[in-house]
């Protein structure tokens, strides 16, 4: 069945022409057809475009020419990536009717590749939450237990690689919006170093934090969607002009010596009895694999939370700033002057928390505050780095959990911006500190759903992280389980 397969064996299957790229594309549309009224996990399916891509990927196939590292495959995309086709919203009424003029450097890249783009994903609006449910066209749903949240920002792409909507995904992660979804979906997220993927076309939500990643079922699909995506890009003045690792060479290759730290900081209370037990549980393996484990210290990471919430609120509100109601995006109605224009444009734009966050940021901002709240926070940023660099000295590897919880219902937290805040405690220090971070399925709660181990690691160390996750994956089988909403879309 042609949704079970992996990237790489769709890929593989239709180089040696025993599936077909319509096939895939269109067993992916089948199984959106039948799921996706349940979970929403997309804002937008481009079928006839994607069946399109496909019929001339069969057709290079057949006439032997050279096909891309993701030739056939379908692949779906978070709605805050730009594309020249359809809408890219960022679930928000701001830009609801927005079509961009240019495709994201790593939409360029998939399609390149070879990649069959199915559709755009839900996501919280303007990324701006951790369970996708501040999205302006409606919540997404977990397919393992659909009166929970995916998690967010990126529970869209999450809930449709987990449903199997898709053969893997791309998603955005400012303070764990790829790897928090991940882990309560039960797939694989990474977070890549920061720099690593251009962010040209990203629709900016906090710019020294923000960047795009692979979402996927198993680890080397990762490897395969990291290897397309990443390199120099000269449209992005953050990009690092280095040449890409072969990041699937090797891969299936165990790590020798590898050294694997505890940070005692991320235990303790706040953590699910049945999360910290998977973690231990997954260390365990590790160690009987040859790993040292080693307890390491990060002391600046309580304060993780305060520095994030200072840090991306004040930058998502001069990024903001630019929707106004005069070049793009939302414009009200009868405006009686300019202020008018631009306060009932954003008011009417924006939804709740994007407002709290842009009032958090604006205030962090202002004259008499910059140096008590923004700068401070700064200072804080560099503690953190520090704190990592101290650590990575002593091992090779943090392992520690994605979520404190697993997936909570809809509605649990969205009363409460500090509770929902707190989903990301483990989380949000990989991006202040600029480090890569990925999640891989480690273990299920006893009511079903699923729990995630977080791996974070020196800064350019993808390679090296994705064999510590293979090595893991390659004895488990929890990335193969299938959520229930699933089986029935099988093709």
């Amino acid at each position: 069945m042609i949704n079970e397969l992996s990237a790489v064996e769709v890929r593989d299957k239709i180089a040696a022409g025993e599936v077909t790229a319509v096939a895939a594309a269109q067993a992916s549309l089948s199984a959106i057809a039948h799921g996706d009224g349940q979970l929403h996990a997309y804002n937008a399916v481009f079928a006839d475009r994607a069946l399109q891509r496909a019929n001339a990927i069969d057709q290079a196939r057949a006439a032997g020419k050279p096909l891309g590292l993701l030739a056939g495959v379908p692949i779906a995309l978070k709605d805050n990536l730009c594309t020249t086709f359809g809408a890219t919203t960022c679930s928000s009424k701001m830009l609801k009717n927005f079509h961009s003029p240019y495709d994201a450097t790593v939409v360029k890249k998939l399609e390149q590749a070879g990649a069959v783009i199915l559709g755009k994903t839900n996501l919280d609006e303007f990324a701006m939450g951790s369970s996708t449910e501040n999205s302006a066209f409606g919540p997404t749903r977990n397919p393992w237990k659909t009166q929970c949240v995916p998690g967010g920002s990126s529970g869209g792409s999450a809930a449709a690689t987990a449903a199997r909507m898709c053969a893997a995904s791309l998603g955005s992660d400012t303070g764990g919006s790829i790897r928090q979804p991940a882990s309560l979906c039960g797939i694989v997220g990474l977070k890549p170093t920061y720099g690593l993927v251009s962010r040209y076309g990203l629709v900016a939500f906090a710019s020294s934090l923000d960047q795009i990643g692979p979402m996927t079922r198993c680890v080397e699909d990762a490897a395969l969607l990291l290897q397309v995506i990443a390199g120099h890009d000269p449209l992005d003045s953050t990009s690092w002009p280095e040449p890409v690792p072969d990041y699937l060479s090797d891969l299936d290759k165990p790590l020798e010596g590898v050294r694997i730290g505890l940070p005692a900081e991320f235990s303790g209370e706040g953590i699910e009895p049945e999360v910290s037990s998977a973690i231990a549980q997954a260390v365990d393996f590790y160690r009987s694999q040859g790993a040292t484990v080693v307890d390491v210290h990060l002391p600046h990471t309580k304060y993780g939370i305060a520095a994030y919430y200072v840090i991306a609120p004040a930058e998502a509100s001069s990024n903001l700033s630019r929707y106004d109601g005069v070049h793009y995006g939302h414009r009200t109605g009868r405006p009686e002057n300019l202020f008018d224009l631009y306060a009932a444009s954003r008011a009417e734009g924006f939804g709740p928390e994007v407002q709290r966050r842009i009032m958090l940021g604006t205030y962090a901002l202002s004259s008499g505050y910059y140096d008590a709240y923004y700068l401070r926070a700064l200072r804080v940023r560099q503690l953190i780095k520090q704190d990592f660099d101290r650590a990575f000295e002593k091992c090779d590897f943090i392992a520690c959990p994605t979520s404190p919880t697993v997936a909570f219902e809809l509605g649990a937290k969205s009363g409460d911006p500090l509770q929902m805040y707190l989903c990301d405690v483990f989380t949000v220090t990989c991006n202040i500190a600029g480090i890569p971070g990925m999640n891989i399925p480690c273990g299920f709660s006893n009511s079903g759903l699923p729990i995630g181990l977080q791996i974070l690691g020196p800064t350019f160390s993808e390679q090296r992280m994705l064999r510590l996750a293979r090595m893991y994956e390659k004895h488990h089988n929890w990335h193969t389980r299938k959520p229930k909403i699933s089986e029935s879309q099988a093709v």
